[in-house]
């Protein structure tokens, strides 16, 4: 399968796995589409891209729905159909355990890692359905198959709930040629380490999994033909234990 001819919405596009699943794509012949809160973040990445067809960026707040309607009738305009949308939006706090964890901060980790992946897929699927084809891709991660302390309860039951979503999805879909794809990374350096409740050293950035590294499974998984389905994938530094 070539993904020439093929286009990507991408939330969560201007940093982290997000930009580097982008910049993949785009290179693999894809037409892509960034979307995330931050725009000079969309514009650095669009900058970093050398290739024919340029990024295209619009900015989102993936838990608005009114906010992702936006941004899918922008996508409906530039893109047409879209043949590949890829969750990558993701956040964490730095008070993490249940007695630290504020009302606030769920609700903020649950809409952002659970809602918004909802909204967008609501959005997408009326028509991957109408066309009986298309791929979703969710960056999960590890915390959303393993209860994590590193993660705290919040981000891992949104995780979790993520995970479930996408599967419980791709159950219901299946007859319409849509497949969604879980992708359940470790350790990352990405932003979201700077939210760490401890510093995170640069040694320790340097060993595990970059940003690239993911975007390698997600190229993978896009590159796939239609008749073959990858529900889970699991990607994890070599140093990274797995229980």
């Amino acid at each position: 399968m070539t993904l020439i001819g093929k286009t990507a919405l991408i939330t969560g596009g201007g940093t982290g796995i997000g930009a580097a699943s982008a910049l993949a794509l785009a290179g693999a012949g894809c037409r892509v589409a960034i979307s995330g809160r931050r725009e000079e973040k969309l514009d650095e990445i669009v900058s970093s891209f050398c290739g024919e067809s340029p990024l295209l960026t619009h900015c989102v707040d993936v838990a608005d729905r009114d906010s992702v309607a936006a941004l899918f009738d922008w996508a409906a305009g530039e893109l047409g159909k879209i043949d590949v949308l890829i969750n990558s939006a993701g956040v964490n706090v730095k008070n993490r355990s249940m007695g630290e964890v504020s009302p606030e901060d769920w609700d903020y980790l649950l809409d952002v890692n659970v809602t918004g992946v909802y909204n967008c897929m609501r959005a997408v699927l009326p028509g991957m359905r109408e066309r009986c084809d298309g791929l979703i891709i969710n960056i999960s991660s590890l915390a959303g198959i393993r209860a994590s302390l590193l993660g705290g309860v919040g981000y891992t039951a949104s995780k979790f709930g993520m995970s479930a979503l996408g599967l419980t999805v791709a159950l219901e879909e299946k007859d319409h040629g849509i497949r969604v794809t879980n992708i359940y990374p470790g350790e990352v350096e990405t932003p979201i380490l700077d939210h760490r409740p401890a510093p995170v050293s640069v040694e320790h950035r340097a060993r595990i999994l970059q940003p690239e590294d993911v975007a390698a499974a997600v190229l993978m998984v896009a590159n796939l033909p239609p008749r073959a389905h990858v529900p889970e994938l699991t990607i994890k530094p070599t140093t990274q234990a797995f229980h």
